[in-house]
């Protein structure tokens, strides 16, 4: 079945997403390299096809190595690649895209807290929600990936 163009359905609020995510990606202070792999990680969970193959390419333009890439999902088995502040990162991401399992939990926050400041904090929570809600759209309306065979 054919779904609707969500942009051109609801131009307005495919802006205020647009907006949101115009902040996550430029106006937080968090590394671009983090942005993207909590994108990806939170797509992934979320199964968004569209964004998974986004953020895959920019987590590699970046310089991700595929090495790395290909163990995103299970990084708690390749923790040792990763960087504190990644594994931090992609923790809380899990613990937030997973909220009506977690609650959020205050070990997992205190966690977070740990390694991120009060700001770094809830700008990085603000990035996890963001990909969320366009991962939301993304699945909900079948947006296709890029990638070709």
């Amino acid at each position: 079945m054919t779904r609707e163009n969500w942009f051109g359905v609801a131009p307005e609020g495919a802006k205020a997403l647009g907006t949101l995510h115009h902040h996550v990606t430029t106006g937080t202070g968090l590394p671009r390299l983090l942005t993207h792999l909590v994108f990806l990680r939170v797509s992934q969970i979320n199964g968004c096809a569209h964004c998974i193959d986004i953020h895959s390419r920019d987590l590699l333009a970046e310089g991700l190595s595929v090495d790395k890439l290909v163990l995103v999902p299970v990084w708690h088995e390749a923790a040792h690649l990763f960087t504190e502040q990644e594994r931090a990162a992609l923790a809380w991401a899990e613990e937030v895209t997973r909220v009506s399992e977690t609650h959020a939990s205050d070990q997992a926050y205190a966690a977070a807290a740990a390694v991120f400041g009060p700001k770094e904090l809830v700008e990085l929570t603000l990035t996890i929600a963001a990909m969320n809600a366009i991962n939301r759209m993304g699945v909900a309306f079948r947006l296709k990936p890029r990638a070709r065979a």
